[in-house]
């Protein structure tokens, strides 16, 4: 029969040229990993080669003879079993050569899986000018073998069938839709992965633009020192410019750390005010402060919104503690400090627990609570120095 198989290639190689070529078959096959394949190098007569001087390689190295079965004077077949991945996506090079070397005839094996159902789709859209979407694919992620994935959309109830375009986000498995895109209106998503093996369609998703916004990070922002206070800084920040005419409540967080560390501590609380007042800080040290924006609500949208970038880093160092610094005025500095330091501690825990964040009546009650303790350290300070006069 492969005898046969190789007369019928070569007859076919004559009559579509004038000049006799040697050829493989199959060319170019699509197999899934773990099969075998069977493939034939026929040569024409007039060349003057013999099937038993030709030699096989695949990816460049020579396969075994052992795997060789000479069909005729002038055709030779290679059988491979239990087929690996392709080694790249642009297929494996199978080569028939002659005995001296020469290339005779090449083919191209794409050895790989179907791909899967692509999951987590997912959209947004920046300032309701575009939309973006990114998914995973499905199972392992790897079909060896070129694969190429499509994001398809439209209208729920009406409208036609249209293709995303746009793949160059630099970022894989994303693409952009940049324009074109209407408000209060439902879309169906999807995104269609195929390669030479097969095809997979992803759920389809549903949703509305206004419901999937984010929008640019705050502007302007701007930390500063709370007069003389050494463990406070306020925040501000401007509203995103971009959504100024838009009907939305916006809600922040805030971040911050110590210049030396990498971790953040975040305020989840500060709803939609552009300022906040960050207190339990370290005295005489730089704090970097970023800020993000999630625009709820847009158009009376239900939907809680995307979180926004980070801002960029500001920075802005706390006053140096006055009490550390001045000895000289206290009988014993280092009792006071140790006493004002667990004062401090046990405050700000009071405050984490039942007024955590920005909240207003948090910081209120802290400038209470320090004019309080300023007077009655003078007071401490008056009674000693008044009964020392005493006995003297």
């Amino acid at each position: 029969m492969l005898s046969l198989l190789c007369l019928m290639l070569f007859v076919a190689r004559v009559f579509s040229s004038s000049t006799p070529v040697a050829g493989i078959f199959p060319q170019d096959p699509a197999l899934r990993m773990g099969s075998s394949l069977t493939a034939t190098c026929t040569v024409s007569p007039e060349r003057g080669l013999h099937a038993n001087t030709m030699y096989w390689t695949l990816n460049g190295k020579r396969l075994p003879s052992s795997t060789y079965d000479l069909l005729s004077p002038n055709c030779l077949s290679v059988t491979l079993h239990h087929l690996n991945g392709s080694q790249q996506q642009s297929g494996d090079n199978l080569v028939c050569h002659s005995g001296d070397g020469h290339v005779l005839a090449g083919s191209c094996l794409y050895v790989g899986m179907p791909p899967e159902k692509p999951v987590n789709l997912t959209c947004w859209s920046r300032n309701t000018k575009d939309l973006s979407c990114k998914w995973t694919p499905g199972g392992r992620g790897e079909t060896f073998i070129k694969t190429k994935y499509t994001l398809k959309y439209k209208l729920r109830w009406y409208g036609r069938e249209r293709e995303c375009e746009d793949y160059s986000t630099g970022q894989r498995y994303t693409c952009y839709i940049p324009r074109d895109l209407a408000l209060f209106t439902p879309y169906e998503i999807w995104v269609e992965a195929s390669n030479q093996l097969g095809t997979a369609t992803s759920d389809v998703i549903t949703l509305d633009i206004l419901d999937v916004v984010t929008t640019d990070p705050p502007d302007n922002v701007h930390v500063s020192r709370v007069g003389e206070l050494e463990d406070q800084l306020t925040v501000r920040w401007g509203s995103p410019p971009a959504l100024k005419d838009f009907l939305f409540q916006a809600k922040y967080q805030i971040r911050y750390r110590l210049e030396d560390s990498t971790e953040w501590k975040v305020v989840d609380d500060v709803g939609n005010q552009t300022s906040c007042r960050l207190a339990g800080l370290r005295a005489g040290t730089v704090y970097f402060v970023q800020v993000r924006c999630n625009p709820v609500g847009i158009y009376g949208s239900r939907k809680a919104g995307i979180w926004s970038d980070w801002s960029h880093p500001s920075a802005a160092s706390t006053p140096h503690s006055e009490r550390l610094q001045s000895g000289s005025c206290e009988p014993k500095p280092g009792e006071q400090n140790s006493t004002l330091r667990r004062e401090l501690k046990q405050f700000f825990g009071w405050v984490r627990k039942h007024a955590y964040g920005c909240s207003g009546m948090s910081i209120k009650l802290y400038d209470q609570w320090r004019v309080w303790l300023q007077k009655s350290h003078k007071t401490r300070n008056q009674v000693g120095i008044h009964v020392e006069q005493k006995k003297n």
